[in-house]
């Protein structure tokens, strides 16, 4: 962890809400309101730190991933009393951090060298053993937002951690799926998935001795990818050197391949799901990415109309088929665009 450059703290004290239709919590945090947003190149937080007198969030030295907390966190550890209302209230009490890919603010995770992408999964796997051991975290979510169209406020490469302190309602259900899979087949879901893509062939992506990447057969977003170890795994600790290497190829060529369909940067939200931090053994549950890229082809965005957002069923109108054809033709090299 990099210690924070900045003398005071934050005084971060968000809290829940519970919606009593949805039946799911929301956290509030408006003093979001006021971080960084789209800065210009001199004023990039994210960069180290030259004059302490004026420091950024990372502070001075040389470094390959950086991971600090955020400073302004939508949960924190020590978050209390939180505001009376007409619905049940409780403090937010989960931690935020992000995590620095590079000290090239210009770069992308796709630039990054195999052995780098293969740190990144380490971090991801030590933070998320030191955040998930502590009582009253439940959940830890490794994610990356890259590009504006997708809400990015700060381009320098780099994704966050969310720890919460109750599963969430997505990898909740996920999780429910594949339990009851388990109990049915005695084996993984997602595994017996990718056994079956790799069998069939026209969606795959990637495909190594130890993961596979592909469009899934349900995609519910154009170019959305499905990435993971080949065998059961449920978390990033439980990889093992064989299959870290692999994953890191895996994502290497996805991410290349949303590139050079455009020939430019490809937005998109980068999702890791992995087993609860309560403990138990979850046979059933596999560490996977979920890839949504915003875009409904080269021209036009995929916006979430009234089924989407109203009703939570999504509406495709190209088959991940098509869209698995497009990106199977794009040629990547995984040792071009390398940063030393």
């Amino acid at each position: 962890m990099a210690p924070s450059p900045f003398a005071d703290p934050q005084h971060a004290n968000p809290h829940l809400r519970w919606h009593p239709l949805r039946g799911e919590w929301v956290t509030y945090a408006a003093y979001r309101q006021n971080r960084t947003f789209q800065p210009p190149p001199q004023y990039n937080p994210l960069a180290v730190t030259m004059d302490p007198a004026n420091p950024t969030e990372l502070p001075q030295g040389d470094y390959e991933i950086a991971v600090f907390d955020n400073r302004f966190p939508s949960l924190a550890l020590d978050s209390h009393d939180p505001p009376a209302s007409t619905v049940p209230t409780a403090p937010a009490n989960g931690h935020c951090e992000v995590v620095v890919f590079t000290q090239d603010p210009v770069s992308s995770l796709s630039a990054l060298s195999l052995s780098r992408i293969e740190l990144l999964l380490q971090v991801w796997g030590d933070r998320t053993t030191r955040i998930g051991g502590q009582h009253n975290i439940h959940y830890v979510l490794p994610f990356e937002n890259r590009g504006a169209e997708v809400g990015v406020t700060l381009h320098h490469p780099h994704g966050q951690i969310y720890a919460y302190p109750f599963v969430p309602p997505v990898p909740a259900n996920m999780l429910a799926q594949e339990r009851e899979y388990f109990l049915q087949h005695g084996s993984s879901l997602l595994c017996d998935m990718a056994r079956l893509e790799a069998e069939d062939g026209q969606r795959v992506l990637y495909q190594g001795p130890h993961a596979i990447a592909f469009v899934p057969p349900c995609a519910r977003y154009p170019y959305e990818v499905w990435l993971m170890p080949s065998a059961p795994c449920k978390d990033f600790a439980a990889l093992t050197p064989e299959q870290r290497a692999d994953l890191a190829r895996a994502l290497k060529t996805v991410l290349l391949k949303f590139d050079g369909l455009w020939d430019r940067p490809f937005p998109y939200l980068m999702s890791w799901y992995q087993a609860p931090t309560d403990g138990a053994s979850h046979p059933e549950t596999q560490l996977h990415a979920e890839f949504f890229p915003p875009y409904r082809n080269r021209d036009r965005l995929k916006y979430l109309a009234g089924t989407e957002i109203g009703a939570g069923m999504f509406a495709m109108d190209v088959l991940p088929e098509s869209t698995a054809y497009e990106l199977q033709q794009v040629q990547v090299s995984l040792e071009e665009r390398v940063v030393q």
